[in-house]
């Protein structure tokens, strides 16, 4: 099998306070040699203040200040590394369970999920809980780091005792990939170097399960998908007539040659060139950025969607979705959205809650309908003009959307269609 390598990898990270995330990304950060020099001396410095005998490598990541006062994440940290094989970006996300709406945000785009386990703790709610939004999100890999594995004497059974909790109830989530690893992020152990005090466990340290993890096939490369953010014209001699729709594949893989349709028009045209940068292309695929040209001069915008003229997503108005609320003021009733699905903005509203999950329980509650900051909910959604979607299993990019409050022009729901 090919490895993917020097693809970018998103990973975010989740585990309750103090199961040591960030000073898991700072021991990833520090032993990869991904530090500056100036942000190493300012750590180290940082450090002896607060009378720590050696590097905190929580500080490479504890960026804000209220952070680095109290020792606990409160914000999304992203985080950017490169390695010989790969690039890498880290959401860093927080552990407490006010702060829902930052792991869905941290979350929402990774390929991989670590979530962080306390040995001498094991399976809590707060792991249920993150392993939850991890499956809600259709995320393909969950890796579960054991870590403080020092605390517990680098103990085999520890390990095993919690696998066989985290497994007994993952098996009812939707996720496709979970492995474990026995860490002490603190010590280094299995992190980026193999752990000399674990010799029982025979599988590979952190990064280089990160290094080589397979994300092609996450791709979906069969429902091709091209939302159009911008028409390039270029005034100028040597391209006098080029009209261009600009955007990012969403999904699948475009050729020239290749019969399409244009939503929510419907009009046909042929696929002309593929350009970028670097000139024409033989195919486009995610997540590429390029300009399409057509056969045919029809009227393509902002806000249309390029599709095969075979495969098609569907056009609808009314629609069920579970819905994460990341306002800090409660939803209103019946209130007027503008909903940004892709580069299409339209109005919507939110017609009816159907539920509310409790996430430390799986629970579905029917009887209360209020949305609050950090609630997740099953709605129902209508629109003033159809959307071109896909469901969010099949299709991470065309099956999500945000909701924007009109009156306020605030974020305040992130959602996924079902």
């Amino acid at each position: 099998m090919k490895l993917d390598t020097n693809q970018l990898l998103r990973f975010t990270t989740a585990g309750s306070v103090d199961d040591g995330k960030s000073t898991l990304i700072g021991r990833l950060l520090y032993d990869s040699k991904s530090i500056f020099e100036d942000q190493l001396a300012a750590v180290e410095t940082t450090s002896k203040r607060k009378g720590h005998e050696g590097v905190d490598l929580a500080l490479f990541t504890d960026g804000l200040k209220d952070e680095r006062e109290q020792g606990i994440t409160i914000d999304v940290a992203y985080r950017y590394f490169t390695t010989p094989k790969r690039k890498f970006i880290i959401a860093d996300t927080p552990g407490h369970i006010q702060y829902t709406r930052n792991m869905v945000t941290g979350a929402s785009t990774a390929n991989a999920a670590l979530i962080l386990i306390d040995a001498r703790h094991g399976v809590i709610e707060q792991t249920k809980r993150h392993a939850f939004i991890a499956s809600l999100l259709q995320i393909p890999h969950i890796i579960v780091c054991v870590n403080k594995m020092d605390l517990v004497d680098f103990s085999e059974k520890v390990y095993d005792d919690i696998v066989t909790q985290f497994e007994s109830f993952s098996s009812k989530l939707y996720v496709k990939d979970i492995q474990f690893l026995p860490i002490s992020a603190l010590l280094g152990d299995n992190v980026v170097n193999r752990s000399e005090q674990m010799d029982w466990y025979k599988g590979a340290p952190l990064l280089y399960t990160l290094e080589t993890l397979h994300i092609s096939s996450d791709l979906n490369k069969i429902d091709a998908r091209f939302p159009v953010q911008t028409v390039l014209r270029p005034q100028s001699e040597e391209f006098i007539d080029y009209r261009g729709y600009a955007g990012r594949v969403a999904s699948g893989i475009f050729r020239p040659g290749d019969a399409i349709s244009v939503l929510p028009s419907g009009f046909t045209s042929t696929i002309k060139t593929i350009d970028t940068s670097e000139g024409e292309q033989e195919q486009a695929y995610a997540p590429m950025s390029v300009s399409i040209t057509l056969e045919d001069d029809i009227d393509v915008s902002r806000g249309d969607m390029i599709v095969k003229k075979n495969n098609q997503p569907k056009p609808v108005q009314e629609f069920d979705a579970m819905l994460c609320w990341l306002n800090n003021n409660a939803a209103r009733p019946r209130a007027k959205f503008t909903i940004i699905h892709t580069s299409n903005e339209q109005k919507a509203m939110i017609k009816e809650v159907v539920y509310k999950i409790d996430i430390n329980t799986y629970a579905r509650n029917e009887e209360d309908k209020d949305l609050a900051m950090n609630d997740i909910a099953r709605v129902k959604i209508r629109t003033t003009r159809p959307l071109m979607l896909d469901e969010y299993r099949d299709n991470r990019i065309t099956g999500s959307f945000v909701l924007i409050d009109d009156a306020t022009h605030e974020t305040v729901a992130a959602g996924m269609i079902m």
